[in-house]
């Protein structure tokens, strides 16, 4: 239990000591008139207090990741709650927070035009096509994640709840930021922390053994997957995640003043953070062995855990409000994925987004395309996503490396885990049955290879000339 609590401890001093070293390097400026207040549209710039923007941040970056991937990374041991709490606080906190600022500072940019900004034409092209594929892919299995779970727990058929929530996520694209989800995310933002915190009171105080292996030495998976790369690419959403970066623009474009930018992005990330690692230590608490846990997962996927856990936990009430808060999460997810592919296509076309006539030339066939997409087999395309996703935090934490060094600013912030991610994704890559199915030690040495290539082009590119400079600017 110890462990668990100074786990909580870290995440949270984290935001109050290394969130504000990275806040202070970007130096935030509150007399700069930023796009919500400037651009202001009524639809997509939209002023909204603080603690709105918090809360919906959180719901728009969660999806399920948070809670299927710590299960799913509570297979491989405690090593699962080291990697939540320092990438949370290292590579997770200040890849959302430079994504947030960057968007701020490029007038509400999206994520490819902001990468294509910094790292050039070519890298822009590749991010709008890359960005629109894995939202649209987000989407829809963010329609049919909750759709199952509903169908579960009221006996009706999935297709009904499919519809609805197609219908939800069309509102939520088209409306006004402020009309549905300004007005909605507060309060399910609240209920889920309350829930969250509910199973993990339940379980601390339950006749469980807290943490009960804590062997670090080791992976404890039953299927003998090994730690690197896998864990990093497993355990995403709690750790990092280039979804997210897809999703601050959102709220980059109702922030009220660039201070506000560590409370938001760095500080709903560490939010993240400790519901990931709530769920990870329930999924090595709760079961008695990895291989427990492993075959609720192989009889009916991480949500059947979350089902068990949630009314064992807390009974038949608590238990149903617990899983009505988790589905809560995809959809919160689901919608803003949508509305996210709108701006991206609408920038790339140009075409202006105040009237809703503009906002359905892009909606209508984006959400047919969605709905075929839901009726095909993607399973072999959905298998990329992990790596696709861990590819994209890559991306942008580069090329917030790169705004860092052109702008005399301490660049190692994001340049350390750009390059470990790095290894990360090549790695795996190299290795996995997806990729190239390459032997694991050839594989090791293909992603520290490419790490150090990346690291050694960005240093004579701009580390080097900028870094004096940024270090003084630091001081």
């Amino acid at each position: 239990m110890l462990y668990f609590f100074v786990c909580l401890f870290a995440l949270v001093i984290g935001y109050y000591t290394y969130g504000k070293i990275v806040d202070r390097i970007m130096a935030p400026d509150a007399n700069v008139i930023t796009p919500a207040c400037r651009l202001e549209d009524g639809v997509d710039f939209v002023p909204m207090p603080k603690w709105k923007l918090l809360l919906i941040q959180v719901l728009d970056i969660a999806g399920i990741g948070p809670i299927f991937g710590p299960i799913l990374g509570a297979l491989y041991g405690p090593v699962a709650l080291l990697w939540i709490v320092f990438g949370c606080i290292f590579a997770g906190g200040v890849h959302d927070y430079m994504s947030g600022m960057l968007s701020m500072r490029n007038n509400g940019a999206s994520v490819p035009e902001l990468v294509g900004e910094y790292m050039g034409m070519s890298a822009r092209q590749v991010m709008r096509v890359f960005s629109v594929i894995l939202l649209l892919l987000v989407g829809v299995v963010f329609v049919l994640a909750p759709a199952k779970l509903l169908a579960g727990i009221t006996g009706m058929h999935v297709g009904i709840f499919v519809a609805c929530i197609f219908g939800y996520y069309f509102l939520a694209t088209i409306l006004p930021i402020d009309k549905l989800i300004g007005r909605c995310y507060p309060f399910m933002g609240g209920l889920l922390i309350v829930m969250t915190a509910a199973l993990a009171i339940a379980l601390l105080t339950g006749d469980y053994a807290i943490l009960p292996n804590m062997d670090f030495t080791m992976s404890t998976h039953p299927g003998d997957k090994p730690i690197w790369p896998l864990l990093f690419i497993t355990l995403s959403c709690g750790a990092l995640s280039g979804f997210h970066s897809t999703q601050s623009p959102l709220m980059a474009r109702c922030c009220t003043s660039e201070r506000e930018g560590r409370q938001i992005f760095y500080g709903a990330m560490i939010i993240e953070g400790i519901i990931a690692l709530i769920w990870a230590t329930i999924g090595m608490s709760f079961y008695n062995s990895p291989e427990a846990l492993q075959a609720v997962i192989s009889a009916g996927s991480p949500a059947a855990v979350v089902k068990e856990v949630s009314h064992t936990l807390l009974g038949p009430i608590g238990g149903t409000l617990a899983v009505l808060a988790i589905i809560v999460l995809p959809i919160t997810s689901g919608d803003t994925a949508f509305r996210s592919t709108r701006l991206i296509l609408a920038e790339t076309f140009k075409i202006d987004q105040k009237a809703i006539a503009k906002r359905l030339m892009i909606a209508v066939p984006l959400f047919l395309i969605g709905y075929v997409i839901s009726t095909q087999n993607f399973s072999t395309i959905w298998r990329y996503f992990g790596f696709s996703n861990q590819a994209l935090a890559t991306m942008v934490l580069w090329a917030g490396a790169v705004y860092l060094a052109k702008t005399a600013k301490l660049h190692w912030i994001c340049t350390l885990p750009a390059t470990f991610m790095t290894a990360v994704c090549a790695t795996f890559i190299a290795q996995a049955e997806i990729g190239f199915g390459l032997p694991m030690d050839t594989s090791i040495l293909i992603g520290a290879g490419s790490a150090l290539v990346a690291l050694v082009i960005f240093m004579a590119k701009f580390g080097f000339t900028n870094g004096k400079v940024a270090l003084d600017s630091a001081k």
